[in-house]
């Protein structure tokens, strides 16, 4: 058992299908941690894991998948089409139906406000920062697709 274990973790930290897109949306995040950080000069490690802002870690990740499927498997692979199909959809999400809740969140905690104002309010407030804008998204998937070109080929079978 112990042995069919790490045979599975192996191949798990072996595969850069794997880490080349986490590792994208790594850092990605980490770039805007330390934005943050230098810009507002708060050390706050919520950004590390917050939704939202530029670049998008999202269209980073996928966009690293699709190009190291598309350069492993070929570009005329199912697997590369279901991978960017797949981007696509995260994509689309991010920058339409999460921007689009959080213009909603801003609503209603206009709403909520104004209705009780003065009154004190036990519900928390609903996170408006959640989607992205188009450029956002456009600049993680290139930053993703850069980063892939350049990180895949240092492993082996890499292209």
């Amino acid at each position: 058992m112990a042995r069919e274990l790490n045979t599975v973790v192996d191949a798990l930290w072996a595969n850069p299908m794997l880490w080349i897109p986490i590792s994208a949306m790594a850092g990605v995040q980490l770039f805007k941690f330390i934005y943050e950080w230098i810009r507002e000069g708060d050390f706050d490690l919520h950004v590390l894991v917050r939704t939202g802002g530029m670049p998008s870690s999202h269209s980073a990740m996928v966009t690293s998948l699709a190009t190291a499927v598309g350069l492993r498997e070929g570009l005329d692979s199912a697997l590369f089409a279901v991978s960017t199909v797949f981007a696509l959809i995260v994509m689309y999400d991010a920058r339409g139906v999460r921007q689009e809740s959080g213009k909603q969140a801003r609503v209603v905690n206009q709403i909520v406000r104004e209705l009780f104002s003065g009154q004190p309010i036990s519900e928390q407030e609903l996170k408006e920062l959640l989607g992205h804008t188009p450029t956002e998204v456009i600049v993680g998937a290139i930053l993703g697709f850069v980063y892939t070109l350049l990180v895949l080929p240092y492993f082996a079978g890499g292209r």
